[in-house]
């Protein structure tokens, strides 16, 4: 008997631990109602490299290429945007809610040497940023 009320004590604790995480989750990342200069979140990026082109491929399912500023400061890459839900999620009610919302800022450093371009698409929900390499053929 003491063997069960330990494994169902244990169990509920369990439990308790994950509502609890689950409920700052959601806090976490809950819609921002504020327009704040202040970046909510950071989102990940991968940083590669061919003989002409250094491709940053951003993850930002939702958000439109062109509302996304780029920018080279320095020896780094920053991109700045906003995701928002869409109009008719405003009023939704929310059961989960996991891509987070908001104002981001990322600064990417750059691996060494010069760019003389910046373009922007979306491939496969993701935002990539294409920087041509100063003197890189262009073919």
């Amino acid at each position: 008997m003491n063997r069960d009320f330990a494994r169902n004590w244990m169990w509920s604790e369990a439990c308790e631990m994950l509502f609890r995480a689950e409920r700052l989750h959601r806090a976490f990342f809950r819609p921002l109602q504020s327009t704040s200069s202040l970046s909510a979140w950071e989102p990940p990026v991968d940083v590669l490299e061919t003989a002409r082109n250094v491709l940053v491929l951003v993850a930002l399912p939702g958000v439109n290429a062109d509302r996304v500023e780029v920018a080279i400061e320095g020896a780094e890459l920053v991109f700045v945007g906003t995701r928002t839900l869409p109009a008719e999620l405003q009023t939704a009610v929310i059961h989960r809610l996991e891509l987070p919302q908001g104002r981001f800022e990322r600064r990417v450093r750059l691996p060494g040497g010069a760019y003389s371009g910046i373009r922007r698409s979306i491939v496969d929900g993701c935002l990539l940023i294409t920087l041509q390499k100063e003197g890189a053929f262009r073919g």
